[in-house]
């Protein structure tokens, strides 16, 4: 085969090419949508990594169990308080009101201070601190122990002079002893594996639906199929109930990888499970569906995946800690299945949690599925009838 000449690649006309360049100018302008995300993608991440993650989990939020109530506790109370590692969201009077903040999620931390507390400390019987932590996320959960240490410290530093100054000494007349929750290794799979079913449930429903239903439009054959008498709501259902079961395929296969591979336990409620996850298709199909309806080609709804998919990673606690986002980014995340599906199924997996256990976060999936669904049948009216 004869190459061409240096001569002929070089005998360009430049008003055709500039004729070239006009019309795909034309092209980009008519194509907004597109335009549009590529503009906000860089945006979006510049936002995200530079103000809403943070690996330095600050803020966190801990339960105080109360067995002793004199000056010195109120003292480490007090420092907790004025710290920045932990924020004290309840303080328990019971073992059982405390377990189960811990459990469902409301607390990071469990710090138990026993009865007597501070008669044994004067004694010189070194008395324990107890912390809890949930260590299902184990980077969040080994973020503040060392600071709890140093605040401890600086908390007692005051109270142990005068006639207590016996107590200055090394190592400190106490001891805090922490017992890590649900993960005892600090193994990262645990954290890690039974969340990856909710971002690849995310990423391939919302992604499948979008583009196989943008595919129907851009070919001609949806306009022919509202030709005949199947309403937008039957078509909806009918559209979205096939990927069902792709849904329930992947469900089990994460299941069986986790657990025969990963040896992650599978300790709570199945039907809770079983709630949550069909919850959780429901509305990334309804989500898909709604790209379908705003997407005009089956790039446009890919490109509008993905733009959803990225803040579904980085807002919704499975890379990075939820609680250490700043207010605004926790109000976004809190607007994605994404997250309550994760805390559910971190819970049920690793916690041992049952339905009554997941209802705070089963109900704002549930509302999240009914305003997505509504949106989309609203949208496909509009845009295809």
């Amino acid at each position: 085969m004869k190459l061409p000449s240096l001569s002929a690649l070089l005998d360009l006309s430049w008003s055709r090419v500039f004729a070239v360049f006009l019309k795909e100018l034309v092209q980009m302008r008519r194509d907004r949508p597109t335009f549009a995300i590529m503009i906000m993608m860089p945006i979006m991440q510049l936002v995200l990594f530079g103000y809403a993650i943070n690996t330095d989990p600050r803020h966190l939020p801990a339960v105080i169990e109360m067995r002793e109530d004199g000056p010195m506790t109120r003292a480490f109370l007090a420092s907790l308080q004025a710290s920045t590692f932990i924020d004290i969201v309840d303080i328990a009077y019971t073992s059982d009101e405390a377990e189960a903040a811990l459990r469902s999620g409301e607390a990071t931390y469990l710090i138990s201070i026993p009865e007597g507390f501070e008669r044994r400390l004067i004694r010189g019987e070194r008395p324990q601190i107890l912390i809890a932590a949930d260590a299902s996320d184990p980077v969040a959960s080994s973020g503040a122990i060392s600071a709890i240490e140093r605040i401890a410290q600086s908390a007692f530093a005051p109270e142990f002079q005068g006639p207590l100054n016996f107590l200055a000494r090394a190592p400190p007349p106490y001891e805090i002893v922490v017992h890590r929750r649900y993960n005892p290794a600090g193994v990262s799979a645990f954290n890690i594996v039974p969340a990856l079913l909710g971002v690849i449930l995310t990423m391939t429903m919302v992604m499948i639906t979008s583009i196989a239903l943008t595919r129907e439009t851009e070919r001609g054959t949806m306009e022919n199929l509202l030709a005949t008498p199947v309403r937008p709501l039957e078509v909806m259902i009918g559209k979205t109930t096939p990927y069902i079961g792709v849904g329930a395929i992947q469900v089990a296969i994460v299941l069986i990888v986790a657990m025969l591979l990963f040896r992650i336990p599978f300790t709570g409620s199945f039907l809770a499970f079983l709630i949550a996850v069909t919850l959780f298709i429901f509305a990334n199909l309804m989500l898909g569906y709604l790209i379908s309806t705003a997407a005009r080609t089956q790039m446009q709804a890919m490109q509008m995946t993905f733009f959803i998919f990225l803040p579904s990673i980085l807002l919704s606690g499975f890379m990075f800690p939820f609680r250490a986002m700043p207010g605004w980014a926790q109000a976004i995340g809190e607007a994605l299945p994404i997250t309550h599906f994760l805390r559910m199924v971190r819970e049920i997996v690793l916690k041992g949690a049952g339905l009554g256990d997941v209802l705070n976060d089963l109900w704002p999936l549930a509302l999240i599925l009914i305003v997505l669904a509504s949106l989309a049948l609203l949208r496909f009216r509009r845009t295809l009838d």
